[in-house]
């Protein structure tokens, strides 16, 4: 694992490399967002396709004038309320701003990360910097070092900040034409938060992942993917009972409970329920669960409210099952 300071990594930046960063959410593959051959080489490293588009990184407001062309009343609201902090705003793209990133759409989608190692990083560049996550496509997002290294090896450069804090995804949100926010991605941020600033705020109805109807990060049916085959179970009781004694199952337990018997791996992501630390801990246990030589992977749906409703998001897209 070749981790590096913040220095090597601006030095490394500079020359157009990519440098795996940490933020709140999760570990993103950054590069220079002003620099074609930069940019080109984040799709190449994540083996990402190109109608993907990335997240554009900024330290501060002053960088917006040179990413985008208007900047909505609306948006205003949510940036002063949530940034820094895990929330991606879709705007209406400024010229310097290349199609590549955007995938040809006429928003860029910006953050403002609150990790102070990559608010440090961002203040010491010339340029803001796409980041999507440092995994390979449609993989598990890393939450520390080694997720990043286990997903693209030994030849990206990683600053070590520990493990993520908030664990999942920041949650984009655009606008439509009658500047209402709409959640285009569920994340961190839930649509209950967002609605109690703008309370006509809406979750996007996605009907296809076609490659015209991506216009944000995290709308790809199959996403957030351990290798493992990942199955979304009524009652996990009930599957180990059924299932168990002829599958090396590996069981993922929201809440702390006695680990059935006939369970090859379990893991419990919070003692009480909290589900900020579930949310914290659910991409690490994809990682560790994945290394086990396991049939599949088991879970239990959330209460479909708050957080819930986002990690419910999540373990669908990461699901095996259609």
């Amino acid at each position: 694992m070749k981790l590096v300071s913040i220095e090597e990594a601006v030095d490394f930046l500079n020359q157009d490399k990519v440098v795996a960063i940490p933020t709140e959410t999760v570990y993103g593959l950054a590069a220079n967002a002003f620099s074609e051959t930069a940019v080109l080489r984040v799709f190449e490293t994540k083996s990402r396709p190109s109608y993907n588009p990335l997240i554009v990184h900024i330290a501060d407001h002053d960088r917006l004038a040179d990413l985008v062309s208007t900047f909505p009343e609306n948006a205003k609201v949510l940036a002063d309320k949530f940034w820094p902090g895990p929330l991606t705003l879709l705007l209406p793209k400024s010229n310097r701003v290349s199609d590549r990133i955007t995938a040809g759409k006429s928003t860029v989608a910006i953050r403002m990360p609150s990790h102070p190692i990559t608010q440090n990083l961002l203040k010491k560049l010339d340029f803001p910097l796409v980041a999507p996550s440092a995994n390979r496509f449609k993989h598990i997002s890393p939450t520390k070092p080694s997720h990043v290294f286990d997903s693209l090896g030994a030849g990206v450069p990683i600053i070590d900040g520990g493990e993520c804090k908030l664990g999942l995804e920041s949650t984009i949100v655009g606008f439509d034409t009658h500047n209402t926010p709409v959640v285009y991605r569920q994340g961190t941020i839930s649509l209950e938060s967002l609605q109690e600033v703008l309370p006509e705020t809406y979750l996007l109805n996605q009907e296809s992942d076609s490659e015209k109807t991506i216009v944000a990060p995290g709308m790809i049916k199959r996403h957030y993917a351990p290798n493992t085959p990942l199955k979304i179970v009524d009652s996990i009781e009930n599957h180990l009972e059924e299932f168990g004694s002829e599958n090396k199952i590996g069981v993922i337990y929201p809440v702390h409970t006695k680990p059935h018997q006939l369970a090859a791996q379990t893991i419990t992501l919070s003692r009480g329920g909290d589900l900020n630390e579930i949310a914290e801990k659910l991409y690490s246990a994809f990682h560790q669960l994945d290394k086990q030589n396991l049939d599949y992977l088991i879970i239990e749906r959330f209460e479909n409210i708050g957080l819930g409703r986002t990690l419910n998001d999540k373990i669908n897209r990461a699901s095996s099952e259609d």
